[in-house]
């Protein structure tokens, strides 16, 4: 065991160095080393029939590959990121100057930023406003892009979905429903009048979402802290978490609505003009009562039209459903969870790419821990225009508490894109 035990544990080493340095080339070797071994262990589980050290072991590796996988889509992400332009236009003197106003009342509380006349002039209009009544500013675009990028690699429906910013209170979309009829006629016959297509709106739900962190006045005093990085590492943590909850299992009541709460009962119970104009999403069944199936996650993917499934077509479920899948087989004595082979590329399973979702439930009896295709076609999330900075001294002496907020939303686009995959015979 300790010739077998010895190079797990290099591994895990060899990982945490490939994932602090950026080394993704060295993570993916190293997957696909105890890829490997997990099927190794495996025969060696059906070969012995009951051995709890072999299952120890089994777990120990699918744990280690799991930690290795998610460092894998971490730096990913980042890559991603890098290569996205960031957008906007290019800092001009009136936006240096907002900026560093802005800092300066930060630390001090004193000042105000006069933006009409650059507003005016249109080259600050996603600032929108300076000093307000109640003290609050609204951050520089800087800071906004800041901590909006750091919560596409953090929150991983970020990374899913598609994203759009809006600069209203909320967001109403207009379905065509079609409806539109048509016929076959002779030369000379009345042209009799046929249907017209139908439409249906649906209003996506919105919520505030804040952080509320703190610095001493003898900080904020020190010229040499990096405000704006300070400020975004402690945001983006908050808001990852809350977004991160609602973006999946979110009620839809002050916060966006999320992905696992479309199915047909969840639907059929609410008011008829907030159902989805298109419809819950639809299932297919695992094809046993209490455990996910080859045969059912196969069956998923033909679930959806060939014209909705996309290279974009992905399983979403969490770790621990990831450990499952993990160890299937196919008919043919195949592994259907497959590591990846470059940088860029996730694991995959049945060809397609297997992403991680924290908050799906485990596989359990009637659970829904799988879902199947586009996630960037199906779910839209909407982040209203600027990060809002409300700067207050008085509440926790003697703590500055910097408190912070951004509307954002988020629900079902189309559900024809996606399945859930629910564990039931």
């Amino acid at each position: 065991m300790t010739s077998m035990t010895s190079p797990r544990k290099m591994r895990g080493i060899v990982a945490v160095r490939a994932e602090a340095s950026g080394d993704i080339n060295s993570l993916i070797e190293d997957v696909n080393r105890g890829f490997n071994e997990f099927k190794d262990s495996i025969n060696d589980q059906m070969k012995a029939k009951a051995d709890v050290v072999v299952d120890e072991k089994i777990d120990r590796i699918n744990a280690d590959l799991d930690k290795m996988m998610s460092a894998i889509d971490t730096l990913n992400a980042k890559a991603a990121l890098a290569v996205t332009p960031a957008g906007g236009e290019p800092e001009t003197p009136e936006m240096a100057d907002y900026k560093s106003k802005f800092n300066s009342w930060v630390r001090t509380g004193e000042g105000e930023v006069d933006i009409r006349a650059a507003n005016r002039s249109g080259v600050m209009a996603s600032m929108s406003v300076g000093s307000d009544p109640d003290g609050g500013y609204t951050a520089p675009v800087e800071w906004d892009r800041q901590i909006t990028d750091q919560l596409q690699i953090i929150s991983q429906m970020r990374q899913y979905a598609t994203t759009q910013t809006v600069r209203g209170q909320g967001f109403r979309h207009l379905y065509n429903l079609h409806g539109a009829a048509s016929g076959w006629v002779a030369e000379t016959p009345v042209r009799t009048e046929t249907g017209t297509s139908q439409f249906g709106t649906y209003e996506f739900s919105f919520g505030e979402v804040y952080a509320n962190p703190a610095l001493t006045q003898q900080v904020l005093d020190d010229s040499e802290i990096d405000i704006a990085a300070w400020h975004a590492s402690e945001v983006q943590a908050e808001f990852a978490t809350q977004e991160g909850t609602a973006f999946v299992n979110g009620n839809g009541t002050n916060r966006p609505k999320g992905v696992m709460m479309y199915d047909a009962a969840a639907e059929s119970a609410l008011p008829a003009n907030q159902q989805h104009p298109l419809g819950p999403v639809l299932e297919v069944n695992s094809g046993s009562a209490g455990n996910l199936t080859p045969d059912g996650l196969i069956d998923m993917i033909y679930g959806i039209p060939s014209k909705r499934v996309t290279p974009g077509s992905a399983f979403y479920a969490n770790r621990a459903t990831h450990a499952v899948i993990r160890k299937m087989k196919d008919g043919q004595d195949n592994y259907l969870w497959q590591p990846p082979f470059q940088a860029g590329e996730p694991a995959q399973v049945l060809g397609y790419a297997a992403r991680e979702l924290s908050g799906m439930p485990d596989v359990a009896a009637n659970a829904v821990p799988v879902i199947f295709g586009d996630m960037a076609m199906a779910y839209r999330i909407f982040d209203r225009v600027g990060v809002r900075v409300l700067r207050d001294p008085y509440t926790n002496k003697p703590y500055v508490m910097f408190y912070t907020t951004k509307r954002v939303g988020g629900g079902l686009w189309n559900p024809e894109y996606i399945r859930y995959h629910r564990v039931a015979a």
